[in-house]
């Protein structure tokens, strides 16, 4: 069974700092490309970032371009999404999942950009 188990979500200023990380399991990690995704309250889901399978290529949204970075550790079946100069408007629940399947989603983690 194919499963995400996102963690490392909280409440961070404005300017902050956090570093997401998506545990895979059920299928062979390191043959799939994989993204992030978040929604935010009252909104869509939007596709944030994507990495190929062996992290060779990446792509992000234009309004996280040069802010968020993505990463992988295929040994530890492991997705990261470093986040930095966060701003209000990046609040939101962020999720994994494989880029070319629809997987069912992972409960998420919280992030909230707020004074």
């Amino acid at each position: 069974q194919v499963q995400f188990v996102e963690s490392g979500g909280g409440l961070v200023q404005p300017g902050g700092s956090l570093r997401l990380s998506c545990v895979a399991s059920g299928f062979y990690f390191s043959t799939y490309a994989m993204s992030w995704y978040r929604q935010a309250p009252g909104k869509e889901r939007e596709l944030v970032a994507t990495i190929t399978s062996v992290g060779s290529s990446t792509v992000y949204i234009g309004s996280v371009k040069g802010r968020f970075a993505i990463s992988r550790d295929n040994a530890k079946s492991t997705l990261y999404l470093q986040m930095n100069s966060l701003k209000p408007e990046d609040t939101a629940v962020y999720y994994c999942r494989r880029t070319t399947r629809i997987d069912s989603w992972g409960q998420g983690t919280q992030v909230t950009v707020s004074w």
